[in-house]
């Protein structure tokens, strides 16, 4: 199974506890984690911008997501697919590397549901079907 993590999944699994971080622990031991280069840079100016993270820290989180994912060149996505243009690298990274999910907690991303055959869930959605172990 391959999945895209948004970056407020990410951001979150590494600034607390919760639902976040056992879901990234799982993806990393058991699917592969698709992410795009500009994903990267979102979550880095996001843990020194909005979390607080020292620069240093972000980095190797950065550094430790690009050794545990893979990192590809999303696909072109037409700019109507959604209406944060900054949502189209996730979509367009989903696309390229023929993922099965998206795992956002973005309320704009999460409305459409599916996008070119990925369906776009929360991470309680996610976590829900792996315990009642639905096919995922």
């Amino acid at each position: 199974m391959r999945v895209v993590l948004d970056s407020n999944v990410i951001v979150a699994a590494f600034v607390a506890r919760g639902i976040c971080s056992a879901l990234f622990e799982y993806c990393v031991e058991n699917v592969e984690i698709v992410l795009c280069e500009e994903m990267l840079r979102e979550i880095e100016k996001a843990l020194v911008g909005k979390m607080g993270a020292p620069p240093t820290v972000a980095r190797e989180v950065v550094a430790y997501l690009g050794e545990t994912t893979e990192i590809v060149s999303p696909a072109a996505v037409h700019p109507e697919a959604c209406k944060d243009k900054g949502d189209l690298p996730v979509l367009g990274a989903a696309v390229a590397a023929r993922c099965d999910y998206i795992i956002t907690g973005d309320a704009e991303l999460l409305a459409l549901k599916k996008y070119e055959g990925v369906e776009i869930v929360s991470p309680r959605e996610f976590w829900g079907k792996l315990r009642k172990g639905q096919s995922v």
